[in-house]
């Protein structure tokens, strides 16, 4: 009925009836993406990392970047975020940045974007507007339900407390509410200002701490690898997983699936679910290529 009218002209039933095309083929994207996720933590809410890498300035404000680029995504897909731990950048962009993402199946989307990304374009803070190359890492884990076996012994943590630090907002305040752990026998350091308490910043804090260590742990067992905290390697050349090009030409190239977007600013907004799912599609048929450095 709503294609009969539709072709007779009524904008009301045009509209209605790309608006149900639209949903169902969201729906159907959806499902075919659930049915790639069938990992152990997968539907799980995520914890993520940014920090940047060589190159200073340049690759703060990449960071920086990249941040936004996952909060806007996490807004086009309807999930929540709360940002945990924010370290602003000296110059410009950030240090660190920790956030989680809740939503059905966070952590299975988001793992697909777990190692280094690379960043080519003509500097903003380069007088000679030279083209410069910056790189940053993203880190993802999952948020661990209480039952999960991570023992953490209180006498292997040192607590620091220190005032929050940024660019302000609401969160930052005058106290000592920041938490800083860190887990001597392994070294890990996980800090939290973002909350008011310092209870719930030591709270967040664990969090991100049990994800952490549960990680190692399975990658010194040597377990499910790749499902679990995504591959780690040195955040320079030669590592990246994926490459953003601003200058010469615009480009995006995803180096493990070979994959290729034309408009860099779409993504960069947060459009990146073609990207994932590509990435999943062909990790779960076995044809996910290896990261390749490529000069641009």
């Amino acid at each position: 009925m709503l294609v009969e009218w539709a072709e007779q002209g009524d904008a009301g039933a045009l509209a209605e009836l790309r608006d149900g095309l639209e949903t169902l083929a969201r729906e159907v994207d959806a499902g075919e993406i659930k049915k790639m996720l069938g990992g152990e933590h997968d539907r799980r809410n995520a914890i993520v990392t940014i920090h940047p890498g060589a190159g200073g300035t340049e690759s703060q404000d990449w960071a920086e970047m990249l941040h936004r680029m996952y909060l806007r995504w996490v807004e086009r897909r309807g999930f929540k975020r709360d940002v945990i731990d924010y370290q602003p950048g000296d110059e410009a962009g950030l240090k660190s940045a920790t956030f989680t993402v809740s939503g059905d199946y966070a952590f299975g989307l988001l793992s697909a974007e777990a190692g280094v990304h690379r960043l080519v374009r003509i500097s903003p803070f380069d007088q000679a507007a030279r083209r410069h190359t910056s790189f940053a890492s993203v880190f993802v884990w999952p948020e661990l339900p209480e039952n999960v076996d991570v023992e953490i012994d209180e006498n292997d943590l040192r607590i620091d407390t220190f005032r929050s630090s940024g660019a302000g907002g609401q969160h930052v305040n005058v106290t000592d509410s920041a938490v800083r752990l860190t887990h001597l026998p392994t070294g890990i350091v996980v800090s939290c200002q973002n909350e008011r308490s310092q209870h719930r910043n030591r709270d967040a804090a664990m969090r991100v701490l049990r994800a952490r260590l549960y990680d190692l742990r399975m990658k010194e067992q040597q377990v499910k690898l790749d499902q679990i905290g995504g591959e780690k390697k040195g955040i320079a050349f030669g590592s990246q997983i994926r490459s953003y090009v601003l200058h010469p030409y615009q480009l995006i190239k995803d180096h493990r699936t070979k994959m290729e977007v034309g408009d860099v600013n779409r993504v960069l907004d947060g459009d990146l679910d073609g990207l994932i799912k590509t990435y999943l599609m062909q990790k779960a048929s076995g044809t996910l290529g290896q990261a390749v450095a490529e000069e641009e």
